[in-house]
């Protein structure tokens, strides 16, 4: 980790909103580049109602897919919206919940699996030693960094980042800076939900 300031810059602190819109924003970048996620999440955002859950709900599904959610990301959207609506998911609670807890409570969702829940905890809720071992860009930096022949699998990942507790949200968000530096891409814009 010495030296990713010195040749990547200041760390850019991202954040999300909590509740309900900082979780559909992690299901909107689920398994697709920053640059596609920050497109639709701006298309998403833009239409009256979206990112609340009952008036989610109401919008046809055809709005959601011209935001760019693919069919599955709209079940997941909807999934997550009735959460919010029926109890499941309550912003409050997902606050005071400890990690392992929140986690659980979130990946009981269908479409939201341990990156959305641990990215959620990392971003929104502003969580200290939270680390998504499933993240792609994570495994590359580790790699580059650690001299690695191939990218870790998301145990071994899970395995290496032990030695960086009890602050692996800060390692998460170091990597993520290495990769974006050494690959040029963007980060997905901090965006507000307003």
């Amino acid at each position: 980790m010495a030296g990713i300031l010195e040749r990547a810059g200041p760390l850019p602190w991202r954040s999300r909103t909590p509740g309900f819109p900082g979780l559909l924003q992690a299901i909107v970048a689920q398994l697709i580049s920053n640059a596609a996620a920050t497109a639709i999440w701006n298309r998403l955002r833009a239409i009256p109602g979206a990112l609340d859950p009952a008036a989610l709900l109401a919008l046809p599904e055809d709005t959601l897919r011209a935001a760019g959610l693919s069919r599955p990301k709209v079940a997941h959207a909807r999934a997550l919206a009735e959460a919010f609506l029926n109890g499941t998911l309550e912003s409050g609670a997902l606050d005071r919940m400890d990690d392992a807890t929140a986690i659980a409570t979130i990946v009981s969702v269908r479409g939201l699996g341990p990156w959305t829940a641990e990215v959620y905890l990392l971003f929104a809720l502003g969580r200290l030693d939270v680390f998504p071992a499933g993240d792609v860009a994570l495994a590359a930096a580790a790699a580059d960094l650690k001299r690695l022949p191939a990218r870790p699998n998301p145990v071994a990942l899970r395995a290496l980042a032990t030695m960086w507790q009890p602050h692996r949200s800060l390692a998460a968000r170091l990597l993520w800076h290495h990769w974006r530096h050494l690959t040029g891409r963007p980060a997905m814009d901090d965006f507000t939900a307003d």
